[in-house]
């Protein structure tokens, strides 16, 4: 194996062992509902720089490799269910938070975001980083999700506000050579392959995320029309 690709294995075995502390421990035999959010927003948090940073250095492949990976979840054989998971295992709902929500009255539309947002700072990431990394999680997932399963919720790109322009690969990607280097992130091989998701979500056959009356545009965030036209 490749030095670059034993790293990127440290990698994937370093979240998937990070998998365990987001369930209730076997010992544990008293537990909340949400005794574990702390380590499931760290958790997530930290795939989701991980990705970010990948995304932002241009290492495509190494990104890829952490979304094509499956990771090891032995506690799913209790229920019958598949040990062998996607990346969407690290990005739980955390009803912590809609509790404080409620309790504080805040009023918030995704207290998760806010957080994410606040924790951005400082942190030589630029939160635009982290909703560009969220959208290609959220979009991989799409490709490959078999009904409502399987599903990635992008809670950040709630502050993309009214400004839907394409993220800077996508923009980038009106060139087939750059076009060529990203692909790999949605697991795609030309522009076409879009098109029946992008579709469905036009006929409403498909949900996009929605928090109130706030929502976004995938073609447009990709910038689907012009991708991959110039030389």
């Amino acid at each position: 194996m490749l030095p670059m690709m034993k790293t990127f294995k440290k990698c994937t075995d370093f979240f998937e062992n990070l998998v365990s502390y987001m369930n209730r421990p076997e010992h544990v035999r008293q537990w909340s509902e949400w005794d574990f959010d702390n380590f499931i927003f760290i958790v997530h948090e930290l795939f989701l720089y991980a990705v970010a940073v990948l995304i932002k250095h241009e290492h495509f492949d190494q990104a890829n490799f952490l979304m094509e990976q499956k990771y090891y979840m032995p506690g799913n054989s209790d229920y019958g269910r598949d040990v062998m998971v996607s990346f969407i295992v690290f990005r739980k709902y955390m009803r912590s938070l809609e509790h404080r929500n409620k309790r504080l009255e805040l009023r918030r539309l995704s207290v998760r975001a806010d957080l994410l947002k606040e924790r951005c700072s400082g942190t030589g990431v630029e939160f635009r980083d982290l909703m560009q990394a969220n959208f290609v999680l959220y979009l991989r997932a799409e490709l490959e999700a078999e009904g409502d399963f399987g599903r990635w919720w992008p809670e950040t790109l709630l502050y993309l506000g009214h400004y839907h322009s394409p993220f800077e690969i996508f923009a980038r990607a009106v060139s087939k050579k750059y076009f060529d280097k990203v692909k790999c992130l949605l697991a795609i091989q030309s522009p076409a392959d879009l098109e029946g998701l992008l579709n469905a979500y036009k006929e409403d056959k498909r949900r996009l995320p929605r928090w109130e009356f706030e929502s976004f545009s995938p073609s447009a965030l990709l910038g689907y029309e012009q991708l991959a036209k110039r030389t």
